[in-house]
């Protein structure tokens, strides 16, 4: 019985580790981005709103991202999916830091 719970848990470990795995790319990207939001913040290049919008936007990456991985396994269609948002979102923080807007 002790060898069944241990070869359940080592199952379950490899599958969980295959799937974190799965969005290496995924995840310096989302990291990148998190970095420019900071350095726009910092720099004064992105107001109060722009900020928070740019927020929720990387929060609904995660959550996709999350689903994505729930069953162990990342489609290609999933990864698209990802990919696609994160494009968006590059495109926005771009967007939002060269506006001409600045916290005040």
């Amino acid at each position: 019985m002790k060898k069944l719970i241990i070869l359940g848990a080592f199952i379950l470990t490899a599958g969980l580790v295959n799937a974190q795995t799965q969005t290496k790319k995924v995840n310096q990207r989302q990291k990148n981005q998190t970095e420019r939001i900071a350095k726009g913040v910092n720099s004064g290049e992105l107001t109060k709103k722009e900020t928070k919008n740019l927020a929720n936007q990387q929060r609904d990456i995660r959550r996709t991202k999350r689903a994505a991985k729930s069953d162990g396994k990342v489609t290609r269609k999933e990864r698209a999916v990802i990919h696609s948002k994160q494009n968006a979102a590059s495109r926005n923080i771009k967007r939002k830091k060269n506006n001409d807007r600045s916290r005040k």
